[in-house]
């Protein structure tokens, strides 16, 4: 028999807010003290509406906490030689403490390339394969930004995770795998139990059910549903999909991988979507930059 129980939303916007405010202060007392105030550069290939309205919101994040910020934009069609040579300058710059290039970026381009291109030492988007290795064997390094985002998220709605078992969705070099990593390790947020499912994996039902904690990753609209979890869970929705809707003004509405209105009842805490891990992904970007600009 399923009970419904109370369940409080993890704001992702309220914290990114207090997490954004911390940062201000900060830099306020850098400032100051005639310190390096963090600067942060971001590369955007080509016209993809939602990088476009993703790059914009980091400029306007750096400007409102203090940080300097640089914007590159260049067409689709641009050289994957000349991107890497521009990679190259930004990595040569002494001004600048971190960069990324926001994917994703045009198929005649390699992701990979790109990726192992940019310096570890500026790699705030914590993508390098350098600092995936400290990340998975503990070490101080850049953590990718969402899941950053959902470990600061976990830790500062003081929820537990020692000892619980942990379903990741998903198995994303950018946010299913560093997640799970996150998850397991000897650490607060961590010592999960953690399963990683995948779209091969058979009857996701019977791994999620067990969940005390469900982090979806899959870009698959309304996947997990009501009949997947159990009560009380801890429910994560990474996904954001733009869904066909006349009633709304734009002609669409945003869904999460999550089925929000059949799962939210069942949960102790749930992520909103849009509002939830979106707005952490920003702050765990600005938080990175902070720390680049103090170890350089």
């Amino acid at each position: 028999m399923t009970t419904e129980t109370t369940y409080q939303l993890l704001d992702g916007k309220q914290t990114s807010n207090d997490i954004k405010e911390e940062l201000a202060i900060e830099v306020e007392k850098i400032s100051k003290s005639g310190g390096t105030i963090p600067h942060l550069a971001a590369v955007l290939v080509g016209d993809d509406g939602a990088s476009e309205t993703y790059v914009n919101a980091k400029v306007k994040a750096c400007e409102k906490i203090g940080f300097k910020s640089s914007l590159y934009r260049y067409p689709s069609s641009i050289a994957e030689d000349a991107l890497l040579s521009k990679i190259e300058e930004l990595n040569n710059d002494d001004s600048l403490h971190g960069f990324i290039v926001q994917l994703p970026l045009p198929d005649h381009i390699d992701e990979q390339k790109v990726k192992e291109a940019v310096s570890p030492e500026k790699d705030v988007d914590g993508f390098h394969p350098e600092n995936v290795g400290k990340m998975a064997l503990n070490l101080p390094t850049f953590i990718s930004a969402t899941p950053y985002g959902i470990v600061q998220l976990l830790e500062r709605y003081s929820i537990e995770t020692s000892g619980k078992n942990c379903v990741v969705i998903g198995r994303s070099h950018i946010v299913g795998l560093p997640m799970s990593i996150l998850m397991a390790r000897k650490a607060k947020p961590g010592n999960c139990t953690v399963t990683v499912c995948h779209s091969r994996t058979q009857n996701i039902k019977e791994f999620t059910l067990n969940a005390d904690i469900v982090i979806v990753a899959l870009g698959s609209a309304e996947f997990l549903t009501g009949d997947m979890v159990k009560d009380g869970a801890v429910v994560i929705d990474v996904g954001i999909t733009r869904v066909k809707d006349d009633s709304k003004k734009s002609g669409y509405r945003l869904v999460g991988d999550v089925k929000f209105d059949e799962v939210a009842p069942k949960c102790s805490y749930i992520t909103p979507v849009p509002g939830g891990v979106g707005p952490m992904t920003i702050a765990s970007l600005l938080k990175n930059t902070l720390q680049a600009a103090k170890s350089s």
